[in-house]
């Protein structure tokens, strides 16, 4: 921790990324249900997600231990440099103790600070905007923030489950932000918003109290995701294009000023739409929907190790990182790298 004075920037400095051993294929949920791999391409982009298994130690605690691993190599950093952990995730082992909070101890650094938020699909870009704060405040000087879901265990495989079965897969990714004497480097313009009205588009009944007004769950719904996917597109369809001219205007940037577009990957037409709505070419719009699935907060993270490794995007880059989901909540972080 340290209080320097003054202001200061946010740089990134390591990535990271864990997906479970087990691929589940559109072939392979032909098997298991009533749908077919044409079906799920047309109306999804996906065709192949992790699945994860507990026994193999691949819970969210287990995965975004990986995962920041090779974030602090990345990094060239030691467990010992961090301050602060942030694990963005709607399906940690338990309620508790936080998923941070283990993976700080799988890790081998217990006293550092370590919590965890729940955003839903939105969970790591509201991360970003935190843990952004808590090292531009002054307060913390290293802060790991992590994307982890494994909504494969909300999930029925069966016909009955398939709505939301065909999209979910699991996976872990992690950034690493640390204090840099360049106060340019960080966020441009964020923003964060939510309906609350909206939440019975998707949720995750426990009882039967859970329910919606006028609506019977079976007992079946109580622990799997209950989705309106039609509602859920029309939302997600008419907010991400104002959420990125939302962000554009507090910056006064346009769209080609973005280098990078860092989306959650809920649907592929969701994100070909935007692409076509802001004149973007594929390059500045990042897709791997195809391979991973929706991994809820790992989504953008996932998305962005990739494009790290590869070189795609790099220090002096404006990236945009864009979620919408589950509350229902959207939200935005605009940086300078």
């Amino acid at each position: 921790m340290t209080g320097a004075p003054g202001p200061r920037g946010v740089r990134l400095v390591g990535t990271g990324r864990a997906v479970p051993k087990r691929t589940l294929t559109n072939a392979d949920l032909e098997k298991l249900m009533d749908t077919s791999d044409e079906w799920i391409v047309q109306r999804t982009g996906i065709r192949t997600r992790y699945i994860s298994d507990r026994a193999n130690d691949e819970g969210v605690s287990g995965l975004g231990a990986r995962a920041l691993g090779l974030a602090l190599e990345a990094a060239g950093l030691s467990v010992s440099d961090l301050d602060l952990i942030i694990c963005s995730t709607m399906t940690a082992e338990m309620p508790c103790p936080p998923a941070a909070c283990l993976i700080a101890a799988r890790i081998g650094n217990p006293g550092c600070g370590a919590f965890d938020i729940n955003g839903a699909c939105c969970g790591f870009v509201f991360g970003l905007n935190v843990a952004h704060e808590m090292v531009r405040g002054g307060t913390y000087r290293t802060v790991a923030l992590i994307g982890a879901d494994t909504l494969s265990a909300l999930q029925t495989y069966t016909t009955a489950g398939r709505s939301t079965a065909i999209i979910f897969g699991d996976a872990a990714g992690v950034v690493i932000f640390r204090a840099d004497p360049n106060p340019s480097l960080g966020i441009i313009a964020q923003s964060m918003h939510t309906d609350g009205t909206g939440w019975k588009d998707i949720y995750v009944p426990r009882c039967r109290h859970d329910a919606p007004p006028g609506v019977e769950l079976p007992e079946s719904a109580f622990g799997h995701v209950q989705m309106n996917g039609a509602g859920v597109f029309k939302f997600a369809v008419g907010t991400f294009p104002r959420l990125i001219q939302e962000t554009l205007d507090k910056a006064g940037l346009r769209a080609t000023d973005v280098d990078m577009y860092v989306c959650h990957q809920s649907n592929a037409r969701i994100l070909h739409a935007a692409r076509e709505r802001f004149n973007l070419d594929e390059s500045r719009l990042y897709v791997n929907i195809d391979r991973y699935g929706n991994t809820v907060a790992a989504s953008v993270p996932l998305c962005l190790d990739e494009l790290v490794r590869s070189g795609r995007v790099k220090p002096g880059h404006k990236v945009m990182f864009l979620g919408f989901g589950g509350g229902l909540t959207w939200g935005s972080s605009l940086w300078q790298l």
